[in-house]
């Protein structure tokens, strides 16, 4: 499967892509026999968090597809020369693939959230999309899987052999775990008659199973949902996203103008 093509923000490679496109390629991914990938979907907080870690940065352009969400990635992208990069955020990907695999019969697996949110997710999606295909939903404890769990986990995925697998920690939580276990385990669909995919789709978990409302579209787009997020949880978001911000603008110019050179480790 060739790879897609990725414009490089401040040393992570995020892969130039739209909705649409993104679709194609998981969906091309998971009906191929054997395959396994994760995705990372990451914005501003998620590249900063990579600027302090190299091992985060080559997780990151190691994946099978990193992209864009948050809307600084696409003007980047965009200012790069590809109209047709566009965001694709994690929650609204979710619900494409939910919406396509009705009919597919793709099934899905739930990773991630706080205790009780990957069942209710399920609950609220298979009333939304009848017929959807959900084989599985674990919920990990708040500390990383111990060796007994993980060989668990990895059971439990060669029983329900899921196309997708939806990964509801934080960032770079979920980045780490994702890389991690498909690394320990890289025969886990070698006999399988189709692929898996693993996706760090983050709060989604949250927003759709209905625990946290999410930011309307408009503000989606504006590029101010980090504000909006931040106004529903100002003790833990606004550290977070001051730096974040901060830091990103500090270093975004200076690479934009060809001051400042970052290479993309691998």
């Amino acid at each position: 499967m060739n790879p897609c093509p990725r414009i490089n923000v401040l040393g992570v490679g995020i892969s130039i892509l739209n909705l649409e496109s993104v679709q194609q390629q998981l969906l091309d991914a998971v009906d191929s026999a054997g395959f396994q990938g994760y995705v990372t979907i990451t914005g501003v907080h998620g590249v900063v968090e990579a600027q302090k870690d190299d091992e985060l940065k080559k997780i990151h352009n190691r994946s099978f597809l990193t992209t864009p969400d948050g809307m600084p990635m696409v003007w980047l992208g965009n200012w790069s020369g590809y109209d047709h990069m566009d965001r694709v955020y994690g929650p609204e990907l979710m619900l494409n693939i939910m919406q396509f695999s009705q009919m597919s019969g793709h099934g899905h697996y739930f990773f991630g959230g706080a205790e009780g949110v990957a069942q209710e997710l399920e609950q609220k999606l298979v009333r939304r999309y009848d017929g959807l295909k959900v084989v599985g939903t674990y919920t990990p404890p708040f500390r990383p899987l111990t060796e007994a769990e993980e060989l668990a986990l990895h059971d439990q995925l060669q029983a329900c052999r899921p196309h997708f697998v939806w990964v509801g920690l934080s960032t770079p939580k979920q980045e780490r775990f994702m890389h991690n276990f498909l690394a320990k385990y890289p025969d886990l669909a070698k006999d399988w008659p189709h692929g898996i995919v693993m996706l760090g789709v983050g709060a989604a978990f949250d927003f759709h199973s209905g625990r946290v409302k999410q930011a309307p579209y408009w503000v989606q787009r504006s590029g101010f949902e980090w504000l909006y997020r931040t106004m529903m949880d100002p003790k833990r978001l606004l550290p977070r996203y001051l730096r974040s911000n901060t830091i990103f603008i500090a270093r975004i110019f200076p690479q934009m103008m060809d001051l400042k050179k970052y290479l993309m480790p691998r």
